[in-house]
């Protein structure tokens, strides 16, 4: 149920699921004298103040959901459908989202990551068909058809600054209405697999060889910017790890998640599985030293050391930790996987990183044809 009137947005009103029925009640006459009405300045703090908590929560409805049926005699509630300010959701000209460039047509909703923008067109010349093609900065999509499922390509740039960007703007693309500017009510879960490169931490997982990350660790606080939550046995890795590596000690705040097991469950066969690590930088933070000191010159030793229970630190990278708490966040299904290019403990280096990259781009897309 939807109350307007010409001078406000409208309001959107929903009942509340309670036991298993939906309760029917007459809130209309409740809800224009609340909102369908702009409050005097002199009341608009009180009234702030009455719905915060259901503002606050609705922007993550199944919490909300949880936490008011437990509520000694719900009956109804009220979410208010502000629309999302231009300077937040950057939409161009096109009717395009800012960075990516796409319009929420021209993306599929199984989307292959990878870092490199010269590796989309190293996918997609497997497709079928493309439908589309779009380049901007470092963000190239390319969308196709293999078979009959249809497949998007996004380069994400290096690093978790520019996964905050990528995630947030696909999500945005599949889950806010560009016309209202509001979150959709019915929302979209994504398939999004990385498809990158990395270095082993463990002697027997050689150069050339395929992880699938069991769960991203996270050194570059990009998560702790946002509101996130973990189980119970991430909290127990988490706490391992700290104690093990005491990272925790001034030079980061380092978090956990786990991939989708929807996902992960298909690479298996042929792949090493483990923690992947990631990391805000490419030298210092991943232990290399070229003219600059080291604050934590034990980080290789520590990291390769490292075990709970039947986990271990496989692998480390600049992405995955970032793709695995947002996709977690957001509801969307996500796995991480890495054609190894570089063994930190046996010092070597691909003779053909390229060719290692080549056959995990064939794999990942014979496993999405058959089985995703």
């Amino acid at each position: 149920m939807t109350i307007s009137n010409k001078k406000q947005r409208p309001y959107k009103v929903r009942p509340l699921l309670r036991g298993p029925k939906r309760i029917r009640t007459a809130v209309e006459a409740f809800a224009e004298l609340c909102l369908a009405t702009r409050p005097s300045d002199h009341k608009k703090q009180n009234l702030q103040k009455a719905f915060l908590k259901v503002r606050f929560v609705s922007c993550k409805n199944r919490v909300f959901l949880s936490i008011i049926s437990n509520y000694a005699n719900p009956k109804f509630y009220i979410i208010l459908m502000n629309s999302i300010a231009a300077s937040e959701l950057i939409i161009n000209e096109r009717g395009a989202i800012y960075h990516v460039n796409c319009r929420p047509e021209e993306i599929a909703n199984t989307i292959i990551t990878v870092g490199d923008p010269d590796r989309v067109k190293e996918v997609s010349k497997h497709f079928d068909s493309i439908e589309f093609k779009n380049q901007h900065r470092e963000f190239v999509t390319h969308t196709g058809f293999i078979g009959k499922k249809r497949i998007s390509v996004t380069s994400t740039g290096i690093g978790p600054d520019n996964i905050d960007i990528v995630l947030n703007e696909l999500d945005a693309l599949v889950n806010i209405d560009f016309e209202t500017r509001n979150i959709k009510e019915d929302l979209t879960s994504l398939n999004i697999i990385r498809v990158g490169t990395s270095g082993s931490l463990q002697q027997e997982i050689p150069v050339d060889s395929f992880v699938a990350s069991t769960h991203g660790l996270g050194l570059d606080n990009l998560m702790n910017f946002y509101i996130h939550k973990t189980n119970e046995e991430e909290n127990q890795i988490l706490h391992a790890f700290n104690t093990h590596t005491q990272l925790h000690q001034g030079i980061s705040e380092p978090y956990i998640n786990g991939a989708a097991v929807s996902l992960l469950k298909n690479f298996v066969k042929n792949f090493h599985q483990g923690i992947t690590v990631t990391c805000p930088g490419f030298y210092g933070p991943q232990g290399r030293v070229l003219r600059m000191g080291l604050t934590h010159p034990q980080l290789i030793d520590r990291l390769t050391t490292f075990s709970f229970g039947q986990h271990r630190i496989s692998n480390f990278e600049m992405e995955t930790s970032a793709i695995y708490g947002m996709g977690k966040v957001l509801g969307h299904s996500c796995v991480s996987l890495s054609a190894i290019v570089a063994n930190r403990i046996t010092k070597e280096f691909s003779k053909d990183g390229g060719a290692a990259v080549e056959n995990l781009i064939k794999k990942t897309l014979e496993t999405i044809d058959t089985t995703i």
